[in-house]
């Protein structure tokens, strides 16, 4: 009997342990499906695949409008000395160096806190493109995680864990997995200058989740930090001022609070920027943005006989409809995309076209569905809503912007557009293995695309010439692929090779030319290119248009001579017309009368013609600028000696062997 019930909870024993493996291993499955659901794995995954997404930049060059600010600009390259000149000025006038130059675009700018970081960057590294991308890369992984952990508080500060939990929490992965793998963010991040939109956003979404941590625990350190971060946002960049419409949104939409409660948590966010107008302004003045008569910072200009006008109101609205119709599709379909919108990449539009139209039914769609499912599903209408609120300050209907899109714009509100999305999936795809499936096909698409754009941005000239092969239409990528090319050029000897770069050169500078006859800088490049291809003459004749144009152009008067001194050598060595040769050394005489090398060839052009004199003249001319100069000695001497006088040529002889005992070697006659 005592033996039976040994045996008996011997077997129990043996049952208990069987079960308890069952339940380990139930356990063990339970947790290995749930990796999908773990915070941890959110956070690790969101980083990672924002390094490995942009791990290609990391050995790239300065592209794009890094020379503006960083290493171009004469407050950046002084490091640390350098920021109160940073934050005593317009973001452009360290490069451009002008006050007027420096507001040349609608408004003028004010990011001081990311040339900052640049500043200190050159302190510590000096001219370190791997430095700056490093850090984008680093920046652009820190976001994802703070944009999960902002979602996450958003949705779940008080959700009880369980099922829904961890349905929400896949979803939350999902939006800010589309987010960090979306190619519309490679210019923001890809461009080192693009960090103004990492840290704009950063700081807003930082800002965000520490007023919910305030509204959680209404402890005051919060709020701190949401004054803090919100100003760098907005040092970042002006965009993040629309924030201050999305924080009472998001606490109505979900806290459930009254309009008038909502706006109680909205109070730092305004002493933040309060500072900042009140530090803007100071520098800046009260300029907010103005209509520039210049197409390539006003682009609702048209021509009208010789003269730029304005659209009319409605040209305006329509191309304005169209370009948000753009916005969404590339949010929908990036492909193809382009760092460079200026007029005329998106053509002058009509209410009659019918992309225009869509664009205008499309958005009436989103105002309607924001007031349609604010009761139906607040995660919707919130989107929809923060996509709006974001865009606005870009659209070009708030103020001039000084161009017609860009798609680093969209660095703010595509969030919206993919909660939305996210949100749109995960209602409607019941599965979770197929939502999974779909999610991973749709990031491998992104990553593909993320990637190889990655590597137009390696350098200015594969952005310019890639991105023109499909945005041909506008003057400022036409202008920036034609200088890049004439550029490149130029450091090759004569070969078929250079011959084709300055031919494919000339021919997009002609067609930014065509779209924009006014523009200076298109003449300029196209006068460049043509005088390495030797072909002066029309070179000096596009010199002559955009003079002729603009007068005071700086750039065209100083090259200006130099093509003429180099035209009249051309033609008097190469072509033997002493006559043109005489006309276009005069006339770069007359522009630069100090350049040593045009009087000395001058003096040869009239030694030739017999007029010693004159020849004299100039020889000597060119003596005085540089005493020193053995040859210069050589060439008055020979002047003198072809007028008849030995002796005053044996003394210029004399002197230059003084100075070089070599100087005559292959004079005739030379004693």
């Amino acid at each position: 009997m005592a033996k039976s019930k040994k045996q008996h909870k011997k077997a129990q024993k043996s049952n208990d342990s069987a079960r308890l493996a069952t339940q380990n291993a139930g356990s063990q499955a339970v947790s290995t499906t749930a990796i999908w659901h773990k915070i941890s794995f959110h956070k690790a995954a969101l980083a990672i695949l924002a390094i490995l997404l942009y791990a290609n930049t990391l050995t790239h060059d300065y592209t794009q409008d890094d020379a503006i600010v960083i290493y171009d600009n004469m407050f950046t390259q002084e490091g640390i000395s350098g920021i109160p000149g940073i934050l005593g000025n317009d973001t452009f006038y360290g490069f451009f160096k002008e006050e007027g130059k420096a507001k040349l675009v609608a408004g003028g700018r004010y990011r001081p806190f990311t040339q900052i970081m640049y500043a200190l960057e050159w302190q510590l590294f000096g001219r370190s493109p791997f430095i700056g991308h490093l850090i984008n890369v680093l920046l652009y992984a820190f976001l994802g995680i703070m944009l999960y952990k902002f979602l996450a508080l958003l949705l779940l500060g008080n959700t009880k864990k369980g099922q829904k939990e961890n349905k929400i929490r896949l979803f939350i992965f999902i939006t800010c997995l589309l987010y960090v793998a979306h190619p519309i963010h490679t210019e923001a991040v890809a461009n080192i200058k693009g960090r103004d939109e990492i840290m704009t956003m950063l700081g807003g979404i930082i800002a965000l989740w520490a007023s919910l941590k305030y509204y959680h625990s209404k402890s005051g350190k919060w709020n701190i930090l949401v004054l803090v971060s919100f100003f760098i946002a907005l040092m970042s960049k002006e965009n993040a001022i629309t924030f201050l419409a999305v924080v009472p949104l998001m606490y109505m939409a979900f806290k459930r609070l009254s309009l008038i409660n909502s706006l109680k948590y909205l109070w730092p966010f305004l002493v933040s920027t309060i500072a900042f107008l009140a530090i803007r302004t100071a520098v800046l003045g009260m300029d907010f943005g103005s209509n520039s008569m210049e197409l390539m910072n006003n682009p609702f200009l048209k021509l009208s006989g010789a003269s730029w006008v304005p659209f009319s109101g409605g040209e305006k609205l329509a191309t304005i409809f169209f370009t948000l119709g753009k916005y969404v599709w590339l949010l929908i379909f990036p492909h193809p995309l382009s760092h460079d919108y200026y007029p005329r990449a998106v053509e002058i539009m009509q209410f009659s076209n019918w992309q225009v139209l869509a664009s205008v039914a499309l958005y009436i769609a989103i105002l309607g569905s924001i007031v349609y499912f604010w009761k139906k599903d607040k995660v919707v209408s919130f989107g929809l809503a923060f996509f709006i609120i974001t865009l606005s300050i870009v659209s070009n209907i708030v103020f001039p912007i000084g161009t017609n899109m860009s798609e680093r714009f969209m660095f703010m509100p595509s969030l919206g557009i993919l909660l939305v999305i996210a949100r749109l999936m995960t209602q409607y795809i019941k599965k979770e293995n197929i939502l999974l499936a779909i999610t991973g096909l749709i990031l491998l698409g992104f990553a593909f695309k993320t990637i190889t754009r990655n590597q137009v941005w390696k350098d200015d000239f594969t952005l310019f010439t890639t991105d023109v092969k499909t945005n041909g239409r506008s003057a400022k990528l036409l202008n920036a692929a034609g200088g890049a090319l004439t550029t490149e050029a130029s450091k090759l000897k004569a070969s078929t090779k250079k011959s084709q770069m300055l031919t494919e050169a000339i021919g997009y500078l002609k067609e930014a030319i065509n779209i924009h006859p006014t523009y200076r800088n298109a003449y300029l490049l196209i006068g460049n290119a043509l005088f390495y291809q030797e072909n002066y003459e029309e070179s000096i004749a596009y010199y002559d248009k955009v003079l002729g144009l603009y007068p005071d152009f700086k750039d065209a008067q100083d090259n200006l001579p130099i093509i003429l001194r180099d035209a009249g050598k051309h033609f008097g060595q190469k072509k033997n017309d002493i006559a043109k040769s005489e006309k276009y050394l005069t006339r770069s005489y007359e522009l630069s009368p100090g350049d040593p090398e045009t009087l000395r060839l001058l003096g040869i052009v009239n030694g030739i013609k017999g007029d010693h004199d004159r020849a004299i003249f100039y020889f000597d001319k060119a003596l005085k600028i540089n005493p020193k100069s053995a040859m210069a000695h050589v060439n008055l001497g020979t002047a003198y000696k072809n007028k008849g006088d030995a002796v005053t040529a044996a003394d210029f002889y004399n002197k230059a062997l003084a100075l070089d005992p070599n100087a005559l070697d292959g004079i005739q006659g030379k004693k």
